[in-house]
Formats: structure tokens, sequence, C-alpha cells
């Protein structure tokens, strides 16, 4: 099916081109590598999965409510646009929520996708290549589920946001080989993990819950990856290198809290920008949804070592900064422990119907013996 009819806006262009900078590098030393790399590269072999196939494709989705999550996280609610909204009103602006966060996921993976290729090309160790060859297929796969998912289910599509995009192509243009890490591992993926967890974890929706939960067990993976890369070559770094890694970081946490607000889906409804944006600053829920956005990116900037007075001074200003206490590793065990509890609990439960099925099909046998 042509995603061109299922836009609220056509994109102002099909096809994006960034200028690629940088070098390709290759590594002519096949020794083993760093362990801890390695048996994540391992592990990233081991846990591919069949989006077509450990989703169950099957289930129904309502398109006038394709999350299920509360009408309080709705900018609108409890104003007079949502008062005088009709059902079917609210339902199709449920509908476009859905579509315009999905699309955003959907089009961040593209870029993970592409940045992931970038790393396997810049990356100066093999076993950095190794991991991201693995990385770019997990990004391939995401990118897969959520265009599936808005084209079958949800049936519309919003364009890259501009703040979004605005980062990807920061992220792609910069020649040193760190930045796709910076920019994506810690950056994108961390704020998409965070945004991924708070549907998931209020999501009534079998279907949204397992494509978050099964996106999550990888991403979980991505980001110790960039942790581990980035942590190891950042205290190699003068000062003033590290103070610029440390502007970019500022200049993406400030555009990434900026792009959450679905402005755009606000004006489709006949809201001028103006007031759109306002109703979405003065939303008490959004304002609690943007700081735990923060939630895996604050402690993984800590982590590598980018924690200078002005990226501490810049997350004081956001309200964030507490955040960077926040334990990581034991968010990202969680994340991995509830994909395997999901499909633990989809297979108890389709064996047991099985079972059921088969004692039903003997019962009626024997019934028809009796006769």
């Amino acid at each position: 099916m042509s995603t061109e009819g299922l836009y609220t806006q056509q994109p102002a262009q099909w096809s994006w081109q960034v200028p690629a900078h940088g070098s390709a590098r290759f590594s002519w030393e096949y020794d083993d590598g760093r362990d801890r790399l390695l048996a994540l590269y391992q592990k990233g072999k081991d846990k591919q999965w069949d989006g077509a196939r450990r989703i169950d494709w099957d289930l129904e989705v309502d398109p006038n409510d394709p999350l299920g999550t509360p009408d309080e996280a709705i900018t609108l609610y409890g104003t007079r646009y949502w008062d005088a909204m009709t059902e079917r009103d609210r339902g199709l602006l449920r509908q476009h929520y859905s579509a315009w966060q999905f699309s955003q996921f959907l089009h961040g993976e593209q870029g993970a996708m592409v940045c992931a290729a970038r790393i396997v090309e810049s990356a100066p160790d093999l076993d950095a290549k190794f991991y991201s060859a693995t990385q770019t297929m997990d990004e391939a796969r995401h990118a897969e589920v959520y265009g599936r998912f808005l084209h079958e289910k949800v049936g519309m599509l919003y364009p890259i946001n501009d703040n979004l995009q605005s980062l990807l192509g920061d992220t792609l243009r910069d020649s040193r080989w760190d930045m796709p890490y910076l920019g994506m591992q810690v950056l994108i993926e961390g704020l998409a993990l965070a945004a991924f967890g708070m549907i998931r974890d209020t999501t009534t929706k079998p279907l949204p819950k397992q494509i978050l939960a099964y996106v999550m067990q990888d991403e979980a993976r991505h980001v110790a990856f960039g942790r581990m890369a980035l942590r190891d070559y950042y205290k190699e770094l003068s000062d003033a290198e590290l103070r610029e890694r440390e502007e970019f970081v500022i200049e993406g946490c400030f555009l990434m809290r900026d792009r959450l607000r679905g402005v755009e889906v606000l004006e489709n409804f006949g809201i001028p920008a103006g007031e759109a944006a306002d109703l979405t600053e003065k939303s008490e829920f959004l304002a609690l949804f943007r700081k735990l956005l923060f939630s895996r990116i604050v402690p993984c900037v800590k982590d590598i070592g980018l924690w200078g007075p002005r990226l501490q001074k810049a997350y004081l200003d956001m309200g964030v900064f507490d955040l960077g206490d926040s334990n990581l590793d034991l968010l990202m065990a969680q994340d991995e422990e509830l994909a395997e509890r999901l499909d633990a609990e989809r297979f108890a439960a389709e064996e047991a119907a099985r079972v059921a099925e088969v004692a039903e099909t003997v019962a009626q046998g024997g019934d028809g013996g009796q006769e």
C-alpha cells in the first residue's frame, strides 16, 4: 500500500538527502576486541526476531482509540475545545495523536537505521562495526513494524517533525565518527525509549503494547552500546573537545524537548499555531511527560563523561538535573524482563487455548461415539 495517501499533509519533499562527511574506516586488526562489546554483539545476534511472526497482527485495533491511553494525556482535555467536541470528534483526535506519535517513532527509526549504518562505516574498531551491523537490522525491523501499524491499524501518518529532522541532519552531517553515537544512541534513542515506555506502560491495547515492549528490548542494547563506546573514547578527549560535544547535547536536548508538543495535531483541528503552542505549554500532563522523557538521556550523558558546568546548568534550567542519578542499568534490565514476561504470558495463554481445544475435540468425539 502506498503511504502517500495516508499523510495528513504532504511532506515538503519525498526524499531527503543529507550530504555525508567524514571517512569510511577499515580495520585490519581482527583480534578478539573488547569482551563487553563482543558479548553485546553476541546478544544482538541471539535476540534477532521477525516482526511478521513475533507480533500478533490479527489483533484488532479501534482507529478511534488505537492506544487506549488516558484522555488526560491529550492536550485539549479539559479545555473549551474538548468540551465542544462530539464523541466522534474525540475519536478522530485520538487517532490523530496516535498517528503523530507513531509517525515520529517511524521516522526516528529510519534515522536510527541510517546512523547505525554510518557507524558501521566510520567506527575505527571492528568490534563496534560488528555490533552496529546487528543494530542496523534491528532498526530496519522497528521501522517495518511501526510502518505496518500505521498503515494497517491507524490508517494515517504525519510527516517528520521539523526539530527531529534538524537533529538527525546535524548528527549525520558531522564528520566526527563519534557523533552518530552521541546524536542517535544517546539523544534520540534515549528519548524514544522513555516515550515508548510511557505508552507501553499506560496502553490498554495488546497490539501496541507488544510492539513497544519488543522494540524496547532491542533499544536497551543500543543505548548500552553507545555508553560503552563513548565512555572509553571521551576519557581521551581534551576539555575543548568535550565542551564541543556538550554544546551539541545541550542544543539537541532543547530541540527534542520542543519537538514533543504535537502542535501539528492541534493545527489540523483548526487551532491557530500560537494558541496551540500556548495550550501545550499549559498542559500539566505534557510538563510531566517531557520531564520523564529525559529519564534515559541525563544519566547516560553523565555516565559517558559529559557533565561540565554548562551542561549541568542546562539540565537545571530544564528541570531534569536530578535525573542524572537514575539507575540506567536497572531501567534497561526492566525493559528486557518485561518483553520476556510478555512472551511467556502470550505463549502460556496460547498453549492453554490449544489444550482446551484438544480437550473439547476429544469430548465431542466421545459424545459422537456414544450416540
